[in-house]
């Protein structure tokens, strides 16, 4: 898998490729979804979502799976699940959620296709109080109430990924304006002003 530096090259220079919607995505989803639960050891898994724009219907997006898995403790993640799944192939990133060296770290674990090395799921484990992870959900379901604004964000990274094609970073950074402010919208409208 080679060192940790390799890996975080390897992940920030990959290219950003844009799909339309595939709908075999929540499928590839179920089946994750079931493999870490069959091979996770228990108690360790509150629940996994899928989210990101492959859990939305008739979106384009990259074509990588990305799951929100709560977990009850991240040591025990780094400790046990860790080692489990990379024996298994996946690469493991301890991260920060905001900036590049700052609190709250979080697991975040690549799986790869085994024949063409392709990325297929993107896995970010974190526990319950980790309110930016988990704010993801509420872009994800606005998104799929508001079609039109589904439509602009489509746009938005059709443009972007022609844009910033080499530039993975840039890429996630461009459309950070665009998802803090539906965020925000999904937030007011669910009556959570928190």
């Amino acid at each position: 898998m080679g060192s940790l530096e390799e890996r975080i090259r390897r992940a920030v220079s990959e290219p950003v490729e844009i799909v339309d919607y595939d709908p075999g995505w929540p499928a590839s989803f179920a089946r994750e979804k079931r493999h870490l639960l069959g091979c996770l050891p228990e108690g360790i898994v509150v629940r996994i979502e899928h989210f990101g724009s492959t859990a939305v219907p008739g979106l384009s997006a990259k074509p990588i799976i990305d799951m929100l898995v709560e977990v009850v403790d991240l040591q025990v993640v780094r400790e046990r699940v860790a080692p489990l799944l990379e024996s298994r192939g996946y690469e493991y990133f301890w991260r920060p959620t905001f900036g590049d060296d700052g609190e709250p770290f979080y697991a975040w674990f690549i799986k790869r296709d085994p024949q063409t090395g392709a990325r297929t799921h993107h896995i970010h484990m974190v526990e319950g109080g980790f309110t930016e992870h988990w704010d993801r959900l509420l872009f994800r379901d606005y998104l799929i109430e508001h079609p039109d604004v589904a439509a602009r964000y489509d746009a938005l990274k059709r443009a972007l990924a022609a844009e910033t094609r080499a530039h993975r970073v840039r890429y996630t950074e461009a459309k950070s304006d665009f998802i803090n402010r539906v965020t925000g919208d999904a937030r007011r409208a669910s009556g959570d002003v928190g």
